[in-house]
């Protein structure tokens, strides 16, 4: 890997912005998209889109990240000065306790933990079963609701995760928060760094929405905005592979995803037959993955007046907690198909995937 990609990495996983909160990535990704592009655009949303035109006919091909990470929202604010919150995206609850946050508010950013129950006060072979994220109770320190509130602190304030990304022992391997979907990005900014010079068979269109992980929400601004024939969104999903089992979808190591079905998008067949040939043309690893949860995708396609779409990412462990791992060939293996296909998708193409 060479230094400017791990250098980008560290950047986009440990900023933090959940969603609502994206200001700190987006101002980031369009300095660091504009050079890349010949124009920039960005929606009332908040999604930045970065255009390489093509002087020639072909296709309006988008690639699309999404900017927020899983957090929290203050809620409510206890006499005792600890805070009760919401949640921003999807939280195992067993992964959230003894946590260190960022608490995000009008005066200042201030460390903020995730509270737990000691094991000195649990009854004997008591267990915590049934825990919800409205039961738990964030800490800052705060003697009271008055301090706190002194403090700048209010409900509707953001709360998010705060770790450092480390490169693992083999050096095959890396720990961080936000993969989900931070990836996506530092993706399309590799991607479009290859692409420099480059002299693509299509408009192309990269960029990220925002609000992907409360709904699906700014896709469908992103669509409507910049218009493109074809979509692709690109993002991380969940591993499902730490004991060896077999026939679990969702492998790391094992190449970059196509992602066939999830509950909100079913990938066109002609479609995904181009993909298949873009990866083994290109000897690019790949594997496929079924998923219970929806991508961007699932909105993009809705728009205008369909718009074939399709999710490409990778896989990896422990999403939605502050300690995600994954691979580094994984991400090479997605990076180089964003850029086949990119490469690849001309007239001619488009036309044999919309059965003209």
């Amino acid at each position: 890997m060479e230094d400017r990609t791990w250098q980008r990495i560290q950047k986009y996983t440990q900023l933090q912005g959940t969603s609502g909160q994206e200001a700190n990535i987006a101002q980031a990704f369009r300095a660091d998209l504009t050079p890349l592009v010949d124009e920039v655009s960005q929606n009332g949303l908040g999604g930045i889109f970065g255009v390489k035109n093509n002087q020639s006919t072909g296709p309006r091909v988008m690639f699309a990240a999404h900017m927020d990470e899983v957090g929290f929202m203050v809620k409510d604010i206890l006499p005792a000065g600890t805070i009760q919150v919401v949640a921003l995206g999807g939280w195992n609850p067993l992964a959230v306790s003894s946590q260190r946050f960022s608490l995000f508010t009008k005066n200042g950013v201030y460390p903020i933990v995730s509270a737990s129950v000691s094991p000195h006060l649990l009854a004997k072979d008591q267990a915590i079963t049934g825990l919800k994220i409205e039961d738990m109770i964030f800490d800052a320190g705060f003697v009271d609701r008055e301090e706190a509130h002194e403090y700048g602190v209010r409900p509707g304030d953001f709360i998010v995760p705060d770790t450092q990304t480390t490169m693992l022992a083999n050096q095959k391997r890396v720990v961080s928060k936000a993969w989900d979907n931070r990836f996506g990005l530092v993706t399309l900014l590799e991607a479009l760094t290859q692409l420099q010079g480059v002299a693509t068979p299509n408009t192309l269109i990269m960029g990220a929405n925002t609000q992907e992980e409360v709904g699906l929400r700014s896709a469908t601004a992103g669509v409507e905005q910049m218009r493109p024939d074809i979509y692709f969104a690109v993002d991380s999903s969940a591993a499902d592979d730490n004991r060896g089992a077999q026939g679990h979808q969702g492998k790391l190591d094992q190449g970059t995803l196509l992602r066939v079905y999830d509950p909100t998008l079913v990938t066109p067949v002609r479609l995904k037959e181009f993909l298949l040939s873009v990866a083994e043309d290109n000897h690019i690893p790949y594997q496929y993955f079924l998923s219970q949860g929806g991508t961007d995708a699932g909105a993009a396609q809705k728009a205008l007046q369909g718009v074939p779409s399709v999710a490409l990412g990778v896989a990896s462990r422990y999403i939605h907690t502050h300690e995600t791992v994954w691979s580094i060939a994984d991400f090479e293996a997605a990076q180089a198909f964003v850029v086949a296909i990119a490469k690849n998708l001309d007239q001619s193409n488009y036309e044999l995937i919309m059965g003209k």
